[in-house]
């Protein structure tokens, strides 16, 4: 594949001016601070033009342009990644796709949702709960767009009962690097009709296609939901009630894991109290369902399972104050664990159920062997964990050497486990040394023939994945 483009000029920057107008194509002098990077501290370029396109026959347009002069492009949501995914690596085209984020069907009888790439995750819950429908992916930031959602499958909390994005993208309307425009799945519940495009477009982070419209499938809206907030003595303890929990006849929305160092940053950050902090682990189980009768049958069978598993108590959160207390501290984590910090990095990998608190005690030891801070909480029920190494006062050559030596050690206790190098974050830049490890020379094969089916002149989000 090709890495070297050809150099930006006027001549371009004109070209695309005549596709989009002068407005919304900005030259690399006036481009803000924010488009060089995404969450990632440690990732940063500008692209040579910015270019906000507000519909598909745009996007077509300019990757026409882009293919025939060899210009690499890289698709843009709100940029709140956390691999340097949406960092313009190779400079050339960044096309920020946040002005298309537009609800443009909502049909009810096939409990289907359409809509625009740069609707955000936020606004789609609200937009469809007024007529009784639900979608569940939940992932931790909601100011995310939904197109970022698709390109990197996001999880959140309520996968351990409904799963990830890529089982509620029912359909896409995809632009190629060739500006093609391709129409894959749609609002049928079945399809066994050739190779699921779909599929492989969701997860593929830009590399491949630039998703310009997507058909979401949704649920009939629970009536009820409820919280347990639920203390032990240790980590081990914790863990070991999950796969009881999930064993039990009402699945669980939610499980999360939670430790004290964490609760109190979130503390602090938010000037907020939790409702307990006095033990070192905790599980967040959450519950809904159609009927009160149901969720109480649910809520006190995990609470006998937790006791019985070594639980100190179990607060049940029924209160829209207690709820707001606990779900507050648990949306400011990551917020919590940045800002007590100079730098972060995360480890986003996902292991066995069973493994969890061995893969999170083994990140505890390794703060003493590496003599660096590390913080970390996770989604227990689906083996998800986010293990934050921390930089605080170290130096830059420390802080690169020693973030290396911890990855190189989390990621192999990973794979010890069986596990995969990201559970939800994706790869972007950031990762690629460590799925480069993770798969077989096969799987690298494969991969690489795909991109290249797709995006033979690599000039779609270059520098990502591989």
């Amino acid at each position: 594949m090709k890495e070297s483009y050809k150099a930006f000029t006027a001549n371009d920057l004109e070209a695309l001016q005549k596709i989009c107008g002068v407005e919304r194509v900005i030259p690399r002098e006036c481009i803000g601070e924010d488009y060089s990077h995404d969450e990632l501290a440690g990732i940063h370029n500008f692209p040579d033009v910015l270019v906000k396109a507000v519909s598909t026959q745009e996007i077509s347009e300019i990757m026409k342009y882009a293919s025939a002069n060899n210009i690499p492009v890289t698709p843009r949501g709100s940029g709140t990644g956390l691999v340097g995914g949406s960092v313009a690596l190779c400079g050339g085209i960044m096309l920020d796709l946040t002005l298309m984020n537009h609800f443009l069907e909502l049909d009810e009888e096939n409990m289907t949702l359409t809509l625009e790439p740069g609707v955000l995750l936020m606004d789609v819950g609200k937009y469809v709960e007024e007529a009784g429908l639900f979608y569940p992916p939940d992932p931790g930031e909601k100011t995310a767009t939904i197109g970022g959602n698709i390109n990197t499958n996001a999880g959140g909390m309520r996968a351990v009962k409904y799963g990830v994005t890529r089982d509620y993208v029912r359909g896409l309307e995809v632009v190629l690097p060739n500006g093609n425009i391709m129409e894959l799945g749609g609002k049928v519940v079945k399809n066994s009709s050739g190779y699921s495009l779909k599929d492989i477009i969701v997860g593929s982070e830009g590399t491949l296609g630039i998703v310009t419209k997507a058909i979401l499938r949704l649920l009939p809206l629970p009536k009820h939901k409820i919280s347990l907030l639920v203390p032990f003595p240790d980590l081990p303890s914790a863990i070991s009630a999950v796969p009881s929990v999930i064993r039990a006849s009402s699945i669980p929305t939610a499980v999360e894991f939670m430790e004290r160092e964490v609760i109190l940053a979130a503390e602090e950050f938010l000037a907020r109290k939790f409702p307990d902090n006095s033990s070192d682990a905790y599980l967040l189980l959450t519950y809904d369902g159609a009927s009160k009768e149901e969720l109480d049958i649910a809520w006190e069978e995990a609470a006998n399972i937790c006791l019985e598993c070594g639980a100190l108590d179990v607060f049940i959160s029924n209160t829209q104050e207690r709820n707001e207390s606990i779900w507050s501290a648990r949306g400011a984590f990551l917020e919590a664990i940045k800002a007590s910090t100079s730098e972060m990095d995360e480890c986003d990998v996902v292991v066995p159920r069973r493994h969890v608190a061995e893969f999170v005690l083994y990140s505890h030891a390794l703060q003493k062997k590496h003599n660096i801070r590390i913080r970390s909480f996770g989604h227990a029920g689906d083996g998800n964990l986010h293990i934050y190494v921390l930089r605080d006062e170290l130096d830059e050559k420390s802080w690169e050497e020693k973030l290396a030596a911890v990855f190189a050690d989390l990621y192999s206790k990973a794979d010890t486990l069986g596990g995969k190098v990201s559970g939800e974050h994706g790869i972007g830049y950031a990762k690629k040394p460590y799925l480069a490890d993770s798969l077989s020379s096969d799987e690298k094969a494969v991969m690489a023939g795909i991109k290249a089916a797709f995006d033979p002149a690599n000039i779609l989000n270059p520098g990502k994945l591989f």
